[in-house]
């Protein structure tokens, strides 16, 4: 018997699952990227890690956090 799984929501443009587009700039992008590199998995080609990788964090829209300089009161 093969077991079941639930059904993710999916983004309708797109068909991607909504939770693999949260968070990003421009969900279209995103999206085209992830089924690109699906695609050529299922392929069996090359897939540049590092090209992926940078390119989903420069997605991300998550606030980078500045320095604080420390205050010199005493």
């Amino acid at each position: 018997m093969t077991k079941k799984f639930r059904r993710v929501a999916k983004d309708k443009k797109t068909g991607v699952p909504k939770k693999y587009l949260s968070g990003a700039k421009n969900k279209a992008t995103k999206a085209a990227e992830i089924k690109k590199t699906a695609e050529a998995y299922r392929k069996g080609e090359y897939i540049d890690i590092k090209a992926v990788s940078k390119s989903r964090v420069a997605q991300n829209v998550t606030k980078k956090r500045k320095k604080r300089k420390k205050s010199t009161k005493s």
